[in-house]
């Protein structure tokens, strides 16, 4: 390596030569010189008592060592029709992982590890499936067909998946225009992963076998904030039927970037859509910078079929000086290898993302595959290397514009690793691999496994196809909620602020608002708010409440009403009903120091008011008494008179005067 070679130096302009930009600095026109397209895959659990092909209960959920026994299994692939094995499948066998299962007795049987044949599908979860394929304006199959989907990666015992296309070719409207939905499906959700280290990777059952949808569609989304507002759209659509579930891991997002020249790439477990933008943004990228790297490899190694790696284990004579910091690691009797890439120079220090580099690239293929966990390399090109590669060069007889790693581990887990680091690099003489990456939530992604082909989906014999009879859909097309698109639009008609909206439809509150207006005279825009508004801000500062439901919320409206006291003190009753749900009415009224009062009273405190305001006199702005004066007066008043009023009735006594 050359002494005037500055990493830092490289990173940043390897950035510059990407054209990389902040995504707020981005506009349109940086995402269609990229060729930017995005697709979406939202899935949504159902809201259903059993699993989709057992009759176990769902949403208990385990917590900490909650478990009644421990299964072990060790996955193996199997041949699709074709006689074929599937890419991810093999790749997942190559990382020799230890599978645990904790398992609870309530929410598990045999069937899970497929001791058990499926019993009939869920029909509750499949007439919800139906509806909300309806909702997106798909047409609904004839015969329901139960296929298996491979997983390899434990998060299934049996290592497949059951599955089914409900229907297909469908839309949803976007403000500016209307996205193609591929199809939607109906699928039994998989295990929640507690930990992944080294080969052993551990999972409770809970939440697998949960009845799930999963809603697909076209890659017609041109920016990131187009594909979050897609994502947005089906979200409320799902919750508008008020039948999916809610909260953390109810809902997952995966979302499908490519640019020119690029490949689809899948990424997995966007846990919120406020991520998409930045992910989106940030894979943009990362594929222009492959394809630059591509570029540069071509230029400089003139045949790629001749590249080849070499390497050396280190010696523990060399671990005197300039490899002092690899002592520690080889007292733990670790194999220490070296590893000469020819003609890499610049490209392990190439920017990829944000903060990552090529060699980032590398280092996360080892830890998944090879299961060497991270820090699993140190490399010639790091910005701030804990040690020297002079030694490793001279051992490994290395030229000017090579790049050198050392990689630490078990010794058969340093051969794969190996194996895997001459894949990568290999792959980047191609451009962009095709691979599902794993969201983080600053907007970067890690390696996660490689992309699933066709191979991994094969018939499942043990379900019998599953008539749909138009009978059915049409008893389900005549009860559709309300479409998103119309809620939006009732909204607007409601006057409710619209900073209240994505709360809203989050929540699927639009039937609440209608059931409290309709039954009693308080106005839509008032409870919009008052939801939208006071009650995020509560939920914000406290943890979702056990026992609060919005039937409270309209149990409250209807108390005001039959007291006869205004709306505004709902304000002041609601983080009294919401922190405690199962306080009467009265006492929340006695909490907040309520006192009945008539108008007459509440103003016969204004002579001595104007006398304390012209004592202190706190400024000489015009209506400063006013203001005063009604921020005096607003405890008696609220409940008593609406506030506007009593702005109007303060006003006019001191004009008179």
């Amino acid at each position: 390596m050359s002494d005037s070679f500055n990493s830092a130096d490289n990173y940043q302009k390897t950035k510059k030569l990407v054209g990389y930009v902040p995504r707020l600095e981005a506009t349109d026109k940086t995402y269609s010189d990229l060729g930017f397209k995005c697709g979406l895959e939202i899935h949504q659990q159902l809201k259903t008592e059993k699993k989709l092909f057992c009759r176990c209960p769902v949403g208990l959920f385990q917590k900490g060592d909650d478990y009644d026994a421990e299964v072990i299994r060790h996955m193996r692939p199997t041949l699709s029709e074709m006689g074929e094995y599937d890419g991810t499948a093999l790749m997942e066998r190559r990382t020799k992982k230890n599978i645990i299962y904790r398992i609870k007795n309530e929410s598990a049987c045999t069937y899970d590890i497929d001791d058990t044949p499926p019993f009939p599908i869920n029909r509750q979860a499949l007439d919800i499936a139906i509806e909300l394929a309806l909702m997106l304006k798909t047409n609904i199959v004839g015969e329901l067909h139960i296929t298996r989907k491979q997983y390899l990666d434990g998060s299934i015992p049996t290592g497949f998946q059951r599955t089914a296309i409900v229907g297909i070719e469908g839309e949803i409207p976007l403000k500016n225009k209307k996205i193609g939905i591929i199809q939607l499906s109906i699928e039994e959700d998989a295990c929640r992963e507690v930990s992944d280290i080294g080969h052993w990777r551990i999972y409770t059952t809970d939440r697998l076998g949960t009845p799930l949808i999963e809603m697909v569609t076209y890659p017609e989304m041109l920016t990131p904030d187009e594909a979050a507002e897609a994502g947005q759209y089906l979200r409320f659509l799902a919750r508008s039927s008020g039948k999916v579930r809610t909260g953390i891991g109810a809902g997952r997002q995966d979302v499908n970037v490519s640019i020119t020249g690029g490949t689809r790439i899948e990424i997995k477990g966007v846990q919120h859509i406020s991520w998409i933008p930045e992910l989106t943004h940030n894979e943009a990228f990362r594929q222009k910078a492959l394809l630059e790297i591509k570029k540069i490899l071509s230029k400089s190694i003139s045949d790629k079929n001749k590249w080849k790696l070499s390497f050396k284990d280190i010696d523990l004579n060399l671990l005197n000086n300039d490899l002092a910091p690899l002592k520690k690691i080889a007292q733990q009797q670790k194999r220490i290898t070296a590893v000469n890439l020819p003609g890499f120079k610049s490209i392990l220090s190439f920017f990829t993302q944000p903060g990552q580099m090529f060699a980032n690239e590398l280092s996360d293929r080892i830890k998944v595959i090879a299961c060497l966990n991270r820090p699993n390399i140190y490399h010639s090109e790091m910005v701030e290397s804990p040690l020297s590669f002079d030694s490793v060069t001279n051992l490994l007889n290395a030229g000017e514009n090579d790049a050198q790693l050392i990689i630490w581990g078990p010794s058969e887990d340093i051969d794969t690793a190996l194996e895997i680091v001459e894949e990568r690099c290999l792959m980047a003489f191609e451009g962009i691999p095709n691979e599902t990456r794993k969201s983080l939530a600053d907007g970067t992604t890690l390696f996660e496994r490689v992309l699933p082909g066709p191979n991994r989906m094969y018939p499942d014999t043990d379900s019998a196809p599953i008539s749909i009879d138009d009978s059915d859909i049409e008893k389900v097309k005549n009860n559709l909620p309300i479409e998103v698109v119309d809620r939006f639009k009732q909204f607007k008609n409601w006057q409710i602020p619209e900073d209240t909206y994505h709360y809203l439809l989050k929540n699927n509150l639009a039937p609440v608002i209608e059931k409290i207006t309709n039954e009693s005279t308080v106005s839509p825009r008032f409870v919009g708010a008052l939801l939208g508004q006071s009650l995020k801000y509560l939920e914000g500062q406290h943890s979702w409440t056990s026992g609060f439901s919005y039937n409270k919320i309209y149990g409250m409206i209807k108390y005001i009403q039959d007291k006869k006291l205004t709306w505004e003190i709902a304000k002041e009753m609601l983080p009294l009903v919401y922190e405690h749900p199962n306080v009467e009415f009265e006492s929340a009224l006695a909490m907040i120091n309520y006192l009945p009062k008539t108008e007459k009273e509440i103003l016969e405190n204004l002579p001595i008011l104007k006398n304390k305001f012209n004592e202190i006199r706190i400024s000489k702005a015009p209506e400063a008494s006013l203001k005063w004066i009604m921020g005096q007066l607003r405890k008696l008043a609220i409940g008593n008179i609406p506030l506007k009023d009593l702005y109007l009735l303060v006003k006019k006594e001191l004009k008179n005067d």
